[in-house]
């Protein structure tokens, strides 16, 4: 007879491996968030269309933790603490992959920018405000492994800085635009490669609260101050 001791050994030696493949795809995310951002600012076209063929990677990693998942649940039949970490597993790898399709995205929009009449300082902006959310992913699947709540909240909290870097650029690739009607194109794929930056940093900040609620059992309370000005609707907020 297999004993509880024996059950929960393995567990633990499942979730270990679940918690590594967690670990490399984060890696390959953070890895096409930079490498996005810089095939931008360099002009490379090679390196932006690796991100894109990159991407398949990042899902096919998806599939993998979520289908590991699935067989501890089925084998494990873990219940209180031991369900809810399982469960953030798959909540975690779906954000990883929706920020990984966000990095093929701006790879695909940098590849049109190559072809445009240059905006003066877009991918220098767009290099510093991805890399405040890579720093955040970094630092988020940190707390992950460490079981970090407090770590977890100042991601949490940093994701204003991301928005306030995002409503400067909407005002920045405006202004370019009215200077210059040969701007508009391309200033209009700067700013969706930025919006594109600014969901990576909700999403992230989304795996902050799981880490919270793995952390706690509790999700965190006070709403989290939304600084994205462009997606308020007149007479109301977006959070």
């Amino acid at each position: 007879m297999i004993t509880s001791t024996h059950i929960a050994t393995a567990f633990d030696r499942d979730l270990e491996m679940i918690e590594s493949l967690i670990m490399k795809m984060g890696g390959q995310v953070e890895e096409a968030i930079a490498q996005a951002a810089e095939a931008l600012a360099e002009g490379d076209a090679d390196l932006a269309a690796k991100v894109r063929h990159g991407d398949k990677a990042i899902d096919a990693m998806e599939l993998r933790v979520n289908e590991e998942a699935a067989r501890v649940i089925a084998l494990r039949q873990p219940i209180a603490t031991d369900l809810r970490t399982v469960l953030t597993v798959f909540r975690i790898s779906a954000a990883l992959e929706r920020i990984g399709d966000y990095a093929k995205n701006m790879a695909k929009r940098s590849e049109i920018i190559m072809e445009l009449q240059p905006v003066e300082g877009g991918a220098a902006s767009l290099k510093r405000m991805s890399r405040a959310v890579r720093m955040m992913l970094k630092d988020v699947l940190d707390a992950y492994v460490q079981r970090d709540a407090a770590l977890a909240a100042d991601v949490r909290a940093r994701d204003e800085e991301v928005d306030q870097i995002y409503n400067g650029l909407f005002r920045e690739y405006l202004t370019h635009m009215m200077e210059d009607p040969r701007n508009i194109t391309a200033c209009m794929h700067l700013h969706f490669m930025a919006k594109n930056i600014e969901r990576m940093g909700d999403l992230v900040t989304g795996i902050a609260e799981q880490v919270i609620y793995l952390v706690t059992g509790e999700m965190p309370d006070e709403d989290r101050t939304k600084a994205d000005i462009t997606s308020r609707p007149a007479g109301g907020t977006v959070g």
